[in-house]
């Protein structure tokens, strides 16, 4: 039985269930499908037609009793938090195909998963821990004892001799010596019982490791796009956004993050964007410097200087510089020294538009999503188009699915989509998150030789199903044109090497 052919059966099920009647089982011309209502939820068995329906009954029951096991409240996201915990019970109660006659206490012991020599491993370490703290108290009170008689007869304590001519204060010293005992024996107090010879059943840690391998590349197998770990993708970022290799003693970080939301049918809803440059001054001789600064934007972008810097010099010349030149700039610190903000509804300024036509044909809908880089000066990396995909269940819900074919169990605990989509034509690559319900749409680059793309897709739903449109990108040059062109000591006038760091981030970019 594969994937595809799970989540099929799947989908098909709200479009046969009739709400209106009282019947908890629906009947194909191959399947047969029995459910029972939990509040908001749906608990689903798929078994053949010539199953015993009384048992299938009876399973289904059971199923239903294992859920509050472990979820609080019959909600989608606790279905999904808990999802392999009610794997392992349902495994548990199907084994082969057939029902295991167990209960729900049986089911309780079996997932567990208890071990008997870890718990003698930790009653010998606490009881190993204890002895030793006695054994501590015990040297520590012995130590005290001798202080005592040492100072009662008038001898020197022995071993409480200081460092040199000078001596330590009897009172002290025994605290000293008994913090020194404690901490000197604590590395000696539980030390690893020997590893038996033999096979230990004892739980290990990192053992489900090829297990997880082999279950993502059957996946894989099956047509399943498996995302990359985050680990792998904020280092990805990192690359893009890794700072100069050399990082002169004048060091700038250009930053800015934009903020924008779009209608669906067009039309700029708010385009917010924040920049702001940062300087960091690593040597102390180039502490008293200015910053010559080009300001190349022509969209109306409002400046604004740090309290310290002179606004006179900066509104005649362009130039950053303290009010009071005799004093110097932070050292080994990132100062901002000017910002910036730009609010608008100008279309015209949209640096990437997405253009999102879901159009419906019969039972399912065919979408087709454009992008187009307005702002030919930029290049956009790592850009991510994600566009959400509709839920098979009635009213958007969670329903955990358990199917049963011939002799085998075929469980799916998940947010129920809709399947994979079928992709038609597409510029870059995509990924298809089936636990979130999503589509990512994947581009490494978009510049002005790439300025224009688009994907066509086609799966079960609804135009409104398709929105919100997210959208993430990262860019090393800015939007507004605003850069440092020459750095000058105060004294000299002499210029100064100095090294730029830029960056564009997306803080929200959203077609809803």
């Amino acid at each position: 039985m594969t994937r595809t052919r799970i989540e099929g059966l799947l989908a098909a099920f709200p479009k046969l269930m009739n709400t209106g009647k009282q019947h908890t089982f629906v009947e194909t011309e191959s399947v047969r499908y029995v459910y029972q209502p939990m509040e908001k939820l749906y608990m689903v068995l798929i078994t053949t037609k010539n199953s015993n329906i009384l048992e299938d009954l009876e399973t289904l029951r059971l199923f239903s009793r294992v859920i509050p096991e472990y979820c609080r409240a019959l909600e989608e996201n606790e279905i999904s938090e808990h999802c392999f915990d009610l794997i392992f019970a349902f495994d548990e109660i199907v084994a082969l195909g057939y029902r295991e006659n167990v209960n729900l206490a049986q089911i309780r012991t079996f997932t567990e998963m208890d071990s008997h020599e870890e718990k003698v491993f930790r009653a010998v370490r606490e009881t190993q821990e204890r002895e030793a703290k006695a054994e501590m108290r015990r040297k520590a009170k012995e130590l005290q004892q001798a202080r005592r008689d040492a100072e009662r007869q008038g001898k020197k304590a022995p071993g409480f001799g200081g460092f040199g001519s000078s001596a330590i204060s009897g009172g002290t010293t025994a605290a000293m010596i008994t913090e020194t005992i404690i901490e000197t024996e604590k590395p000696k107090v539980a030390p690893a019982p020997a590893r038996p010879s033999g096979p230990s059943k004892a739980l290990k840690l990192g053992a489900k490791g090829k297990e997880v391998d082999n279950f993502v590349d059957k996946l894989k197998s099956e047509g399943e796009n498996i995302m990359a770990s985050v680990g792998k993708r904020s280092t990805e970022a990192a690359k893009v956004l890794a700072p100069p290799v050399n990082m002169e003693s004048v060091h700038m970080k250009i930053e800015e993050k934009i903020s924008l939301t779009c209608g669906r049918d067009g039309g700029l809803q708010n385009m917010e964007l924040h920049g702001m440059i940062m300087l960091h001054i690593s040597d102390e001789k180039f502490a008293r410097i200015r910053l010559h600064v080009e300001n190349e934007d022509k969209r109306g972008v409002q400046l604004q200087t740090h309290p310290n810097v002179d606004k006179k010099l900066f509104t005649a010349e362009s130039q950053i510089g303290l009010k009071n030149p005799e004093k110097s700039f932070p050292i080994n610190s990132d100062v901002g020294v000017l910002k910036w903000r730009l609010q608008t509804m100008e279309e015209s300024f949209i640096p990437l538009t997405i253009n999102c036509w879901p159009s419906e044909s019969g039972n399912s809908c065919d979408v087709n999503i454009e992008y187009e880089l307005q702002e030919e000066s930029l290049e956009l990396n790592d850009v991510v188009i994600t566009i959400p995909l509709p839920l098979a269940t009635p009213m958007g819900l969670t329903s955990v699915l358990v199917a049963l074919f011939a002799e085998q169990l075929l469980i799916a605990c998940s947010r129920s989509g809709v399947g994979a989509p079928v992709i038609g034509e597409i510029d870059g690559e995509y990924r298809h998150d089936s636990r979130r319900n999503l589509l990512e749409w994947c581009l490494p680059v978009i510049d002005a030789k790439n300025k224009s793309g688009s994907l066509e897709f086609s799966v079960v739903g609804q135009p409104n199903d398709f929105f919100p449109v997210h959208v993430s990108f990262v860019s090393k040059k800015n939007y507004c044109n605003i850069q440092v062109t020459k750095v000058t000591q105060v004294d000299r006038n002499s210029p100064v090497r100095f090294s730029t760091e830029t960056t564009f981030l997306v803080d929200k970019y959203e077609i809803l």
